[in-house]
């Protein structure tokens, strides 16, 4: 491929340049009134990378999201995860909406919005009025999302809130994480379900939320009508459970917890080099298969399991993956990557061989790739300081980039400007609900 066309998709996306260009949604105004949850507040900042104005509603004093950090590391006030994900380029008010007075205020909000996005329980939202049938009679095109492990209907419905690992555990993914179950090597202790690293269950649905609300959108250009768009992130991640329940109802048996081996293509692992560090590599194709025993000089193992069938079989791959590690023990990271890109890139020579270090946040914090395309960005926040965040995912978008503007804001940091921009409210109106305890 010719040099100059990633010259022009450079130029094309540049990262530098994503400021002079328009905002897909900068039309869009978006109520997030979401309370201890990230798959809503991804949602929010999904759509306020790509230009929404995000009014971030929190009780005064500050959302319980807030909270949620890793060894009890707080930033002015505010931990990590919800600077992290929770405030990006919102504006944020401190509203108290459950008593009368905020109850009106925010309802005037929502009848001047696009998008309401909450996660209450199911009986908060009747007992405050806020359901969508009584917010349509005030507002026809507003698009309701609402956040709930369960949802809002169903057998299994429950009055609780929405809670990642509820999500993760109900959705069949966290019966596949963790060590493998047949391995002899694993202590049984150790042989249990895990959790996924992150939280991945609300981050699938905050995606699969912000991705409804766009169609939403689209619907109600040539129809006019507001929708209503009832989360579970649990079923949005069990939407991406792979083939487990078909391969349950075809076969009667349940895939097992697989670790570092893979039931449906082998070779396909990780394993450990000589510095300590983890290395994936895979070889499960025939010809890649050939491949990968050429470059550890093991031309015996392609003979002697030359198949899918032979190396998907458990007993295989625990003997296989020991074969490889053992390659690997001899050589550092870096090297085995150089080793397995000199062989792919050989035309004389057959099968292709993938591998990757399996890099940690400090790691990863140090590639230059991310930089160039603008994935990780050191900024400068008006009220946090210094950061590395993870920037849009929306800024490779040629036309529409998505951007970030700020990190985040303290709880009502933007009371004045939203309060007085959207509802008039005057400095004796703010003193008045400042006093009362309503802002």
């Amino acid at each position: 491929m010719s040099p100059n066309y990633f010259s022009w998709v450079k130029d094309l996306t540049d990262p530098s340049k994503i400021y002079e260009k328009p905002e897909a949604l900068d039309c869009l105004r978006v109520l997030d009134i979401s309370t201890g949850n990230f798959a809503a507040l991804f949602c929010s900042s999904i759509l306020a990378e790509l230009g929404a104005e995000v009014i971030r509603i929190e009780l005064p004093g500050g959302d319980i999201s807030r909270k949620m950090t890793p060894e009890g590391i707080i930033v002015k006030d505010t931990g990590l995860a919800y600077i992290a994900e929770g405030g990006r380029n919102k504006y944020h008010i401190t509203l108290n909406y459950k008593s009368e007075e905020g109850l009106k205020i925010l309802k005037m909000l929502i009848a001047r919005s696009d998008v309401l996005i909450e996660s209450f329980k199911p009986s908060e939202v009747i007992k405050m009025g806020l359901k969508y049938e009584d917010l349509r009679e005030i507002n026809e095109r507003i698009i309701y999302v609402s956040y709930s492990s369960t949802g809002n209907f169903g057998p299994k419905v429950k009055d609780y809130y929405d809670y990642d690992l509820i999500d993760q555990a109900i959705s069949t993914i966290m019966s596949v994480t963790g060590e493998a179950e047949f391995d002899p090597k694993v202590p049984d202790d150790y042989k249990v379900p895990l959790k996924i690293g992150n939280w991945m269950a609300w981050y699938v649905g905050g995606a699969w939320g912000a991705y409804a609300t766009l169609l939403a959108l689209f619907y109600r250009l040539h129809s006019g009508k507001g929708q209503y768009i009832d989360v579970s992130p649990a079923e949005c991640l069990l939407r991406h459970s792979n083939y487990y329940l078909q391969y349950y109802h075809e076969s009667r048996k349940l895939v097992p917890r697989f670790g570092p081996y893979d039931p449906a293509v082998f070779a396909y692992t990780v394993v450990r080099a000589r510095d300590g560090k983890n290395v994936f590599i895979a070889g499960y194709s025939d010809e890649n298969w050939k491949g990968l025993t050429n470059l550890i000089e093991r031309p015996d193992l392609f003979e002697k399991y030359p198949t899918p069938a032979h190396r998907l079989k458990i007993e295989n791959q625990i003997i296989l993956r020991e074969e490889i590690e053992n390659w690997a023990k001899n050589y550092n990271s870096d090297k085995i990557i150089e080793m397995a890109t000199e062989y792919s890139m050989d035309k004389t020579k057959v099968g292709t061989v993938v591998t990757g270090i399996v890099h940690s946040p400090k790691d990863s914090s140090k590639l230059d790739n991310w930089y160039e395309r603008g994935i990780l960005r050191w900024m400068e926040d008006p009220y946090y300081g210094r950061m590395l965040i993870q920037t849009s995912s929306f800024s490779w978008m040629s036309e529409t980039p998505g951007r970030i503007k700020w990190i985040c804001k303290p709880p009502g940091a933007d009371n004045t400007y939203v309060y007085t921009k959207i509802l008039c409210f005057d400095a004796k109106k703010l003193k008045e609900l400042r006093e009362g305890g309503v802002i």
